[in-house]
């Protein structure tokens, strides 16, 4: 089994490679999907570590919403999330490895692959990437942000540039969806190609 990471960026277009992915028939993890499932499931003990900052929407469970807002804007509280979820996430990429261990590749779509040091759990990094101010449109046209909010967002993350040179694939994604879909057929044929050597 070849244990695939795809990192990238707030709004570099992950999401559409995951798509892509899926409908190729290939087993696929979001950590993001697991990260919320993790908020929810954790919500008690995450509310007890913010117990002195209001986290919690008006039925009392944690707002995403309001959490994003303090962890993006404070690294100590960022902090404190990541040292309590990032281990929980660590252990879910490990069983989605053990259910899946007859398939010749895996992929797991992991943005913050190297900010949370999971990258030893992976045979090959695959970087998605988009020029910046590329990213910060599509972050205020989709999650409705302003510019200030949408560039603390972009700001949060290591540069793209760094992680270039900790990859082993790039896949940019400037342009649409059509062209992102021949380049990750592209990837596809190459990663292949390299494994059967």
């Amino acid at each position: 089994m070849i244990k695939v990471a795809i990192t990238g960026n707030i709004a570099s277009g992950k999401s559409e490679v995951q798509k892509i992915l899926v409908d190729l028939g290939y087993k696929f993890l979001d950590t993001d999907d697991v990260a919320h499932k993790l908020l929810s499931k954790y919500s008690t003990e995450i509310l007890n570590l913010f117990s002195n900052i209001d986290i919690s929407d008006n039925s009392g469970n944690i707002s995403r919403e309001k959490l994003g807002k303090i962890v993006f804007t404070n690294n100590k509280h960022k902090e404190k999330l990541e040292s309590f979820i990032h281990p929980k996430i660590r252990s879910e990429i490990l069983k989605f490895f053990t259910d899946n261990i007859n398939k010749d590749f895996v992929f797991v779509g992991i943005p913050l692959l190297f900010e949370a040091n999971m990258q030893d759990l992976f045979d090959k990094k695959v970087l998605i990437y988009a020029n910046d101010t590329i990213r910060l449109d599509r972050l205020i046209k989709r999650n409705s942000y302003n510019l200030e909010y949408a560039q603390k967002r972009l700001n949060s993350q290591n540069s793209q540039d760094l992680k270039k040179n900790l990859c082993d694939y790039i896949i940019e994604n400037n342009s649409d969806k059509t062209l992102l879909n021949e380049k990750v057929i592209d990837f596809l044929n190459d990663i292949k190609r390299s494994v059967s050597r």
